[in-house]
């Protein structure tokens, strides 16, 4: 399925960028990638899905080819939550399906519950609906403090320029940073990523996005149980069994918040919810797209939920 166009969605603040396959008289499939990625990193994964479906994959602000925040306005999970029906609104979709990625899942999950009859049905890769509070929930302030602190630090040295460097100091820097990817798949995220200019490159986003657990919305057991109750989607969550666990690294090998949210989907939504495990890493569906695309292609083409049952 080759790329059908490069989108411009106009927002207040600028524009959200889009990635478009198939034909959009197709059922939509919006496409949510993780934090300080791009729509580029489901460029290998997209292909090898069911051509009778339209995907389209998008910027979250600050990152990739979208807009900037306007100065002064930080960024959080509800700002990206409102991002997707923002979306959904300029295609008119009354009904879609959202595929997310690590913290695109997290909006995306938000979004199904806040919004559970515009979703048909719901696909995590190495994500969670949301992102439960575990050993975070002291730290939320620290983390809104530190938010704050950051944009203004930004703001502050904003006049001085980027700095460029060479293609193969960023690649290499982003790779340090992201020990999941390989050569490759580092390239064609900062292929989106980063401006070429004279003496080299410079990333395209926002320098007030910085660590994540800083702009996420973390929930209690209690908020998340009342919350999936929600759900009119049905939901597919696939595990990359050396993936990511916990939002901070720290924490990763706890497991306990990731059973506990699979056993609470499991008893709510019983015959709607779908965990598979796979070998492999937090970036498996660019590593090893065909894994993932096997287990995705037979959930998108089952049956659509014909109910549409307000709340």
């Amino acid at each position: 399925m080759g790329l059908h166009s490069e989108l411009k969605l106009a927002v207040p603040w600028g524009h959200i960028a889009l990635k478009v396959w198939g034909s959009q008289k197709n059922p939509p499939v919006l496409c949510l990638h993780g934090w300080l990625d791009n729509a580029n990193s489901f460029d290998r994964l997209i292909p090898l899905l069911p051509q009778d479906f339209c995907y389209i994959a998008m910027d979250f602000g600050g990152h990739g080819l979208s807009s900037h925040y306007n100065p002064g306005l930080p960024y959080y999970q509800q700002n990206f939550v409102s991002e997707v029906r923002r979306v959904a609104t300029a295609f008119k979709w009354n009904q879609f399906n959202l595929l997310g990625h690590s913290f695109g899942g997290c909006v995306g999950g938000t979004f199904a519950c806040m919004f559970p009859e515009m979703v048909d049905k719901l696909i995590l890769l190495d994500s969670t609906p949301f992102f439960l509070d575990s050993n975070e929930m002291e730290n939320v302030l620290t983390y809104r403090r530190r938010n704050i602190e950051h944009t203004l630090q930004v703001e502050a040295s904003q006049k001085k320029s980027l700095r460029a460097i060479s293609p193969e100091e960023m690649l290499q820097g982003f790779l340090n940073n992201n020990s999941h990817l390989d050569k490759d798949c580092g390239e064609l995220i900062l292929q989106r990523g980063t401006t070429k200019v004279d003496s080299g490159l410079v990333l395209n986003r926002d320098r007030r996005i910085s660590w994540p657990e800083n702009s996420f919305d973390f929930v209690s057991k209690e908020m998340f149980v009342h919350s999936v109750k929600s759900l009119q989607a049905s939901v597919l969550m696939i595990k990359a069994l050396q993936g990511f666990y916990d939002v901070r690294r720290v924490n990763d090998a706890d497991k306990a918040p990731m059973h506990f949210m699979v056993d609470t989907l499991r008893s709510t939504l019983k015959e709607r919810f779908q965990f598979v495990e796979v070998p492999g890493n937090h970036y498996i569906h660019m590593n090893k797209p065909q894994v993932v695309a096997g287990i995705i292609s037979p959930f998108l083409q089952g049956l659509r939920r014909t109910t549409s049952a307000r709340l």
